[in-house]
């Protein structure tokens, strides 16, 4: 007998709930929705939606002149507005409030700016693009001390540091206490979205109470890496999967609890085909 749980605090974060509700409210009426980057970093989600007709794109240059173009949760810089209406293309803005928020603070901040992110993210070019590309973006610890070694960061000059909305607390507090102790005069802001976040701790104790964790996450999913890597850190039998059927039953043992859980671009209906696999299993022994 196999014990499975849901975590019941996975699943999608408000922003991609409010992107992913309003593209199916567009594509209800049977018009094309172009959007601009996946909409969420989840493989079958993405796949339920371009059932629906959602057609995902990497530049507005795909866009047919006159289309309708979705932002998506992780938000974008000015330009892309300029360009959507420059080329005459109606915007579905569904940029996260928490992003835009940042991207303000971005816009306003004083002194030389470093975001904790990762290099490359959408939400992160898009708040390059609040400052003309002038701010530094550091992933890690190890790209931090090869910042403060090349002088890449001016320690003689205020530093104010942002962080990408789904980066872990634990890892953002470790960079800040660097630039500290490197001398910095640094004003941290505290940007790490309350909802990802306060998953930390939950998710933590989730994955202490249970054998085994099958965490459901997109390749691509910045969140679900850094969630995932939270579980194994308390539980190293946590294994990441796509889908279901990417299970390996080897991992699991009679008489274990199962707990599976997901990122916030992780849907509940995926979480939920999980579990069910799993119990299906468990029930066929």
């Amino acid at each position: 007998m196999v014990k499975v749980e849901t975590d019941p605090g996975s699943g999608f974060c408000g922003g991609v709930i409010r992107a992913i509700t309003r593209a199916e409210e567009y594509l209800s009426t049977g018009g094309t929705l172009y959007s601009l980057g996946a909409i969420v970093h989840n493989e079958a989600e993405l796949s339920r939606l371009h059932e629906k007709g959602l057609v995902t794109v990497n530049s507005l240059q795909d866009v047919p002149e006159g289309g309708t173009v979705l932002i998506r949760a992780h938000g974008e810089p000015p330009s892309t507005y300029t360009e959507a209406a420059a080329r005459g293309l109606s915007v579905i803005d569904c940029s996260c409030p928490v992003v835009l928020k940042l991207q303000e603070r971005i816009r306003n901040a004083s002194g030389q700016i470093i975001i904790f992110g990762r290099v490359g993210h959408a939400e992160v070019l898009g708040l390059m693009g609040q400052v003309g590309g002038n701010a530094l973006v550091v992933e890690n610890e190890k790209m931090l001390r090869e910042a403060l070694r090349s002088g890449s960061i001016d320690l003689s000059k205020p530093v104010v540091i942002f962080s990408q909305t789904t980066k872990s607390p634990t890892e953002y507090d470790n960079i800040c206490r660097m630039l500290r102790d490197a001398g910095a005069r640094l004003t941290v802001n505290n940007t790490i979205c309350a909802q990802v976040a306060g998953r930390h701790e939950r998710l933590a104790q989730f994955a202490a109470s249970h054998d085994i964790i099958l965490f459901v996450a997109g390749r691509s999913s910045s969140n679900g890496k850094v969630l995932s890597d939270l579980c194994r850190s308390v539980n190293p039998a946590t294994y990441l999967i796509g889908s279901e059927k990417e299970i390996d039953f080897s991992w699991i043992k009679d008489g274990q609890s199962v707990g599976v859980c997901g990122a916030t671009s992780t849907p509940k209906w995926l979480l939920e085909k999980v579990a069910e696999e799993v119990r299906s299993w468990g029930n066929a022994r």
